[in-house]
């Protein structure tokens, strides 16, 4: 019996955003290098986390649009710095239909299963995508030439001109460049030995021969991962947002996963200025850290330094003595949960919702020794060698040149009279091997219990949300640069910055930039 739910056109372009989808996974995954950790069983997590993402995101995500649209969430997660980034976001149909994709090829589903599902992850995916990236009107970095700008020009027009100018050898530099080194040994360890707790977005041009790479990490105190409490009490920040323009040097890839590269190679003997930013769910903005004078940002970042290298170092002791079943489920937890922070902004976040697995999901544990999950993430995102995913003996791929695609499509034939399912049903108990989260959430409102913060974001008035302000964007500010809202766009985000609060709309670089530095 033909599908009613779905129409010809909806699934022409599902089938698009899923071939978009696994050519874009396919490039990234095979522009890195192999996906193995000394430490922890990172590809049977990896295929867990698609599976535990299968089962619950359909559920979740519709939960989610009750209280606020896809579109709303990406125009809030696109003000500041949350793990609702272009890795998060772009990776949940990634992650979704990496477990589509290993059932059917098991031969436990067909293509044809769990259709409204497939659709409305598919859809709720694009429409957030969309409204994230809306600055630089593409869906995905890739469809930009491997760029991200994500940012309006009243948020890097405060980045540039706040940033403190450095040298190599002054007290900043040294400080900004041996703290880099030590967030990121933190972060990709909170992470279980992943990039997801790092991320950068750019670059924006800045004057003749300079760039701007905006570098984030997320999720570095108390909150949401349950390992970090006690850890990482002393942690200042959740989340950092490090602008650093470098002058010689372009980047000629800022992808999807926001890796980037340059030429020449990203060197910090470059760097020419840098700031230091906070921002979560709660803030409205970017807010600005130590950052009176050079010496006080540099004091904060050395002193932020020690603790980060010894949250660093008794994180390690946690984890050392971990069981396989923990440092898996650890994985698992920190993949599957990539839209976690949609519910933060929402205010509708439930710690159990992102930290247990799934029953349906736990039954694959005994499968997943390292070279079962090996072989099986191996064929799935680098060889595209399962039978499932093969096409015709003329087919050629996009990137691989294999005679199949990453991700199965949906079978128009469920329009006239093939066989179908809707849904995997509800999402049904979930456990984990890992301790229960006990501590506080570290927030730009100080560390709140769970229903607190959830109040908090219910409750956030920020001007640039209220649909006064919201579809005011850049390609309107060009024509109206004297209208009463742009100048309240501009100074609302000028309202903690240094040199330009109070200064409004209508400026130029060389309003507020030296000639010498042009």
């Amino acid at each position: 019996m033909p599908t009613k739910n779905h129409s010809y056109a909806e699934l022409l372009e599902l089938n698009s955003w899923i071939r978009k989808c696994s050519d874009t996974f396919f490039w990234l995954c095979t522009t890195r290098t192999v996906q193995e950790s000394k430490l922890f069983p990172v590809n049977p997590y990896i295929a867990l986390s698609y599976l535990n993402a299968w089962y619950r995101y359909p559920q979740l995500l519709r939960k989610l649009e009750e209280h606020m649209s896809a579109e709303d969430i990406g125009d809030r997660a696109r003000e500041v710095t949350t793990y609702a980034n272009a890795i998060a976001n772009g990776i949940i149909p990634q992650f979704y239909l990496g477990g589509r994709q290993i059932l059917i090829d098991m031969g436990m589903i067909s293509p044809t299963d769990a259709l409204d599902d497939v659709a409305y992850v598919l859809d709720f995916s694009r429409r957030l995508n969309l409204s994230y990236h809306r600055n630089h009107a593409h869906i995905l970095a890739s469809d930009a030439n491997q760029r991200m700008q994500l940012l309006p020009e009243r948020v890097v027009q405060v980045f540039e001109a706040d940033a403190f100018p450095v040298k190599p050898g002054d007290r900043l530099h040294t400080a900004v460049v041996k703290f880099l080194a030590q967030i990121s040994q933190y972060a990709f360890l909170s992470h279980a030995e992943c990039r997801l707790g790092i991320h950068n977005s750019g670059p924006y041009m800045v004057g003749e021969n300079s760039e701007m790479l905006v570098r984030d990490f997320v999720d570095l105190a108390e909150g949401d991962l349950p390992w970090l409490d006690g850890v990482a009490s002393a942690v200042s920040y959740n989340n950092l947002t490090i602008p650093v323009i470098l002058k010689d040097t372009h980047f000629h890839i800022v992808d999807d996963w926001a890796s980037f590269e340059a030429t020449p190679a990203y060197d910090h003997a470059n760097m020419a200025a840098v700031g230091v930013y906070t921002s979560d769910y709660l803030s409205g903005g970017y807010l600005p850290v130590a950052m009176d004078s050079p010496d006080t940002l540099a004091e904060f970042l050395e002193n932020e330094r020690e603790v980060l290298r010894k949250a660093t170092s008794d994180l390690w002791k946690v984890m050392a003595t971990w069981s396989r079943d923990q440092l898996i489920d650890a994985g698992l937890l920190v993949y599957y949960n990539v839209p976690k922070d949609l519910f933060h902004i929402a205010g509708i976040y439930e710690q159990e919702d992102w930290f247990t697995v799934e029953e349906r999901a736990q039954r694959f544990k005994p499968l997943m020794n390292d070279e079962y999950g090996r072989d099986l993430i191996a064929e799935l995102v680098g060889y595209i060698s399962l039978s499932s995913q093969q096409g015709n003996e003329y087919v050629m791929s996009k990137y691989s040149m294999a005679r199949g695609d990453m991700w199965s499509t949906i079978p128009y034939s469920v329009l006239s009279d093939d066989e179908f399912t809707t849904s995997v049903g509800q999402i049904r108990g979930g456990s984990t091997s890992l301790p229960a989260k006990a501590g506080l959430y570290t927030t730009t409102k100080g560390k709140l219990t769970q229903e607190q913060a959830n109040a908090e974001a219910k409750k956030l008035d920020c001007l640039v949300f209220e649909d006064k302000y919201r579809f005011l964007d850049d390609e309107w500010m060009k024509l109206h640069p004297n209208d009463p809202r742009a100048q309240e766009l501009y100074l609302y985000s000028q309202r903690n910055s240094r040199t330009l609060k109070g200064k409004g709309a209508s400026l130029l670089r060389g309003d507020f930039i030296s000639p010498e530095d042009k």
